[in-house]
Formats: structure tokens, C-alpha cells, sequence
């Protein structure tokens, strides 16, 4: 059986999406997605080394969530499928590509690589290349939002946090824990499970005895929302949703996106063990595709435009890469440099 799950249809008469906001998703989908391409190129043409996890499929989860939030100002924790993540948070991509080159104007400072991208400027509270690993460093961010404002009186401290990981890692115990913690003090963060159904080699409804994640939730009293995360569109709403709750001091949100990466676990995985019936299911749910089919549909845009937005976004990554490989190797003097905070 190619989908266990039908895909929650979204009630588009109920949606209200500006033109700004239409182009806005669109640019950042696509610059996901042709960054990516770009790295599997790099990778495969011997430029790009050790474990590369590609995002391509799953964009409208990234651009729906981070795009439905405030930037500069929100955190956003990411995994070792992390590039996306950052792009949408608003890391240069010149910054995240020099980063994969392992160069010094890369956004951790070459030292932190594909799963280690971090910017504080950008809010972005790394990659963390352990499953679960970033859910408590997620954790610990909403609840320091939450301490300042109530505790020290920091009217300004309304940032919400939006903690992203796979299907794999909700049977881990940082999942459970978190989730208890997060809906007992009513932190102001996202849960957000990307689920592509596959844990590397493993296929979710042979490892978890409850394949509904977000039904995980009522467990914790919280609220739990099943999305098409191949819909830019139904993820937007559900996410704003979701940080106006935060915001408000309502508490936590566990959100199950239902997606699909379209290569393997890494690019140094053959992706033999899905079946072609399966990748062509997905396949045909294209996020970009569908979007610009509803953008245009809805007069949120025309073909003009959208192939504008591309042509700019592949020369913003063209540029990403010749400041990668004109960049500088991180000064061996400074190898203890970063270990602590200054």
C-alpha cells in the first residue's frame, strides 16, 4: 500500500493569503529547493564532504512554519537536515553554502558543517545532528521567553519557539519529556514532527505502536494537528494558528506534518529500500507544483512572476557558491577559537 494515511484536506474558502505573503512563500520554497539541488551537484562532483542530508519535498513544511513566525525575533531549532531550516530562518545563503565548504565565512564559522548550522543573529539555535537532541535546547529557549517576561518583567520577551525533528525521534524519551514540561508551564513553543515517514531505513509504522503522532498530544493535555505538509498553504495556517496560541501564553502546539523527502537519507544513501509506487505517489504532490498551481489559480500570482522569483533565487545561489569557494579555510591558530563563549 503506497499510503496508509489519506493527507488532511485543507477548506481553502476558509484561507485568506495576501499577495506579499503568496510571493513570500513561493521565494522561500524555491530557494530550499534549488539550494539543495546545488549540494547534491557539489557532492557528487567531490566539493562537498561527509554526511549531506538533503530537505528536497519537504519544503512547505519549513517555509509554512518559520514564514508564519517573526524573523530575527523567534527561535528556531532545527536537525541535521538543517539547510532549509536556516534559509527560511533568513541565513544568508552564501553563509549557510561556506558553511558546507567547511570555510570560515560560513555561518558557524566552518566548524559546525551540514548538521551544525547556527546563527544568532538569525535565531537559529543550530542543527543538532543526535535525534532529539534539540528538543530540549528548544525547550530551554521557550522557557527562558516565558521566565523573562513573567518572572523579570521583560515586556519585550514574546518570542515563540519552533522545534522541528523527524517521525523517528518521537519514540525517544526527549520527546516525551519535553512535551510533559512544555503543556505543565505553558511555554510558548511548536512542536513540529516532519513526518516523512522513513527514520533513515526505517519505515514509521513498523516502529511506533501509535503511527499518529499528533494524537500523542491529548496525552499531555495539548493540542495535537494533523497537516499536509506537502501544502504550503494548510502548514501557514496551521502554524499561525499555533503562534498565536504561543504568544498568548496558551501553551505549546504538537504539529504532525505528513510529508516526504524526495532522495534518500543522505546523499550517500542508494534510496533502495522505498518503493517506486511509493516515491511516485509523493512525487506527484510536489509542495512548489502545488503551490504555484494554487497561486496562480487564486490570482496570488502569475507565471511571470513565479519564473521571475526563480531566475533571481538560482543567481542568489550561483553567487552563494563562489563565495563558498572564494572564501577562506578557518585559521588553524584559531581551532580552540568558539569552544567557549567569549
Amino acid at each position: 500500500m503506497v499510503a496508509e494515511r489519506l493527507l488532511p484536506e485543507l477548506n481553502t474558502a476558509s484561507v485568506s493569503l495576501s499577495q506579499e505573503e503568496a510571493l513570500r512563500l513561493y521565494e522561500d520554497m524555491v530557494l530550499g529547493r534549488l539550494f539543495e539541488d546545488k549540494c547534491a551537484e557539489m557532492y557528487y562532483r567531490g566539493k562537498m564532504f561527509g554526511f549531506v542530508h538533503l530537505y528536497n519535498g519537504q519544503e512547505a513544511v519549513s517555509s509554512g512554519v518559520i514564514q508564519a513566525m517573526r524573523p530575527g525575533e523567534d527561535y528556531v531549532c532545527s536537525t541535521y537536515r538543517d539547510h532549509v531550516h536556516a534559509l527560511s530562518a533568513g541565513v544568508p545563503a552564501k553563509e549557510v553554502m561556506a558553511e558546507l565548504f567547511g570555510k570560515a565565512t560560513g555561518c558557524s564559522r566552518g566548524r559546525g558543517g551540514s548538521m551544525h548550522l547556527f546563527s544568532a543573529e538569525h535565531r537559529l539555535l543550530g542543527g543538532f545532528a543526535f535525534i532529539g537532541e534539540g528538543i530540549p535546547v528548544a525547550l530551554g529557549a521557550a522557557f527562558q521567553s516565558k521566565y523573562r517576561r513573567e518572572v523579570l518583567g521583560d515586556s519585550s520577551a514574546q518570542q515563540v519557539t519552533a522545534c522541528f525533528f523527524g517521525d523517528g525521534t518521537t519514540n525517544n524519551g526527549q520527546f516525551f519529556e519535553c512535551l510533559n514540561m512544555a503543556a505543565l508551564w505553558k511555554l510558548p513553543i511548536l512542536f513540529v514532527v516532519e513526518n516523512n515517514k522513513w527514520a533513515i531505513g526505517m519505515a514509521h509504522e513498523r516502529a511506533t505502536s501509535q503511527p499518529e503522532i499528533y494524537k500523542k498530544a491529548s496525552v499531555f493535555n495539548l493540542p495535537g494537528v494533523e497537516v499536509d505538509g506537502m501544502d504550503v498553504v494548510a502548514v501557514y495556517q496551521v502554524a499561525k494558528e499555533a503562534v498565536a496560541r504561543a504568544r498568548a501564553g496558551e501553551g505549546p502546539t504538537l504539529i504532525e506534518a505528513l510529508t516526504y523527502r524526495f532522495r534518500g537519507h543522505s546523499l550517500a544513501d542508494p534510496d533502495e529500500l522505498r518503493s517506486a509506487d511509493e516515491k511516485q505517489f509523493w512525487g506527484a504532490r510536489d509542495p512548489i507544483k502545488k503551490f504555484a498551481a494554487y497561486a496562480t489559480e487564486h490570482n496570488l500570482a502569475t507565471q511571470e512572476e513565479l519564473k521571475a522569483i526563480e531566475k533571481r533565487v538560482q543567481a542568489d545561489i550561483d553567487a552563494a557558491l563562489q563565495f563558498a569557494e572564494a572564501s577562506p579555510e578557518p585559521d588553524p591558530a584559531e581551532l580552540h577559537r568558539y569552544v567557549f563563549a567569549d
